[in-house]
């Protein structure tokens, strides 16, 4: 009878005793942390990018073997068809000539464009170069 007791008592104090860390009792699904979910693109899709320039200077892009360099104004839009879909894999460089970093930021406005913005960064290294995978993947270094 007093183990009985002991075991009732001690399994409603667990249950009604508050806690400040919830979070830690309570699990939780990968759908309420996981994050947004990665761009990409179906293989072989018609595809295209939009390079925004939102910097206060020129800027420079290059696509490899296509495309010989271009400059990009403060505030203009360059767009890339990539009509080929995904495969081959689709790379896009962009710098500052002055060596200041730059911030991209990716966007999938439309079913079958792609948005990068280009802003002025603080962070090393800052990111120079746009990839889209044969397998529909976009990665931004």
């Amino acid at each position: 009878m007093y183990k009985l007791i002991s075991a009732t008592l001690f399994a409603t104090t667990l249950l009604f005793t508050p806690t400040n860390n919830s979070h830690l009792t309570l699990a939780g699904t990968c759908a309420s942390h996981c994050g947004a979910r990665p761009l990409q693109f179906t293989p072989g899709q018609y595809i295209r990018v939009q390079v925004v320039n939102r910097t206060p200077r020129v800027l420079k892009l290059e696509k490899l073997p296509e495309m010989g360099r271009i400059t990009l104004e403060p505030g203009k839009e360059y767009s890339v068809d990539q009509e080929s879909g995904t495969d081959p894999n689709f790379s896009l460089l962009f710098w500052d000539d002055t060596g200041r970093f730059l911030e991209a930021t990716v966007s999938k406005p439309n079913f079958g464009t792609l948005r990068l913005e280009l802003r002025p960064s603080h962070k090393f290294p800052g990111y120079r170069s746009l990839y889209i995978l044969n397998d529909g993947r976009v990665n931004v270094f």
